[in-house]
């Protein structure tokens, strides 16, 4: 047997391992509850996801690697007989960053403007990622009352943060997730 040959064979068993060991944690994550509810003015989602923060995730937010989930949400009016009407899709993002220096954990939420959150607490970091509590919807107006309707959710992980080498090597081998859509039907 050649050298190539030997090297070829070692370097697909790694990639083997390590694209089998990338489907191990993408298992884990999953959106847990779904929950809608009407405001004044409009139509409010809150959901939270478990599982997210694996060990070797944890390593490399804790290293100062910044990381962001998104959340893609989807409502539609359901009809019978016919194709439900998307009355909207979007996508919100959480980003993460730990700051060595002062200790402290910096989260971003997209649909709560310029105010980052801070603690100095990992935990309390993890679940204001993980959480979405009073995301506006839609406007109530733009529901019909007495129909029915379906808001689902799933959440990923934004490969679109890091450097291409750390998104390959981090993202694609070691903690990439991407849980399955959860949904909820209800009426206005």
């Amino acid at each position: 047997m050649k050298v190539t040959q030997v090297i070829q064979r070692f370097i697909a068993l790694i990639f083997f391992i390590l694209f089998f060991q990338s489907f191990a944690f993408a298992e884990d994550a999953a959106i847990t509850d779904i929950s809608v509810k009407t405001g004044a003015t409009d139509l409010l989602l809150s959901l939270k996801m478990e599982g997210a923060f694996q060990k070797k995730m944890e390593e490399a937010v804790l290293n100062g690697i910044p990381s962001t989930f998104s959340f893609l949400i989807k409502l539609k009016r359901q009809r019978t007989l016919w194709l439900d009407d998307t009355i909207r899709t979007l996508k919100v993002t959480h980003t993460i960053k730990y700051d060595s220096l002062k200790s402290e954990f910096r989260i971003n939420r997209s649909w709560e403007g310029d105010n980052p959150l801070t603690t100095n607490c990992f935990k309390e970091a993890q679940i204001l990622m993980s959480e979405i509590s009073g995301l506006k919807i839609v406007p109530l107006d733009q529901l019909q009352k007495g129909k029915r309707y379906r808001i689902k959710a799933k959440a990923e992980l934004d490969k679109d943060t890091l450097p291409f080498f750390l998104n390959y090597i981090l993202l694609t081998f070691l903690w990439d997730f991407e849980t399955k859509w959860r949904s909820l039907s209800f009426t206005y």
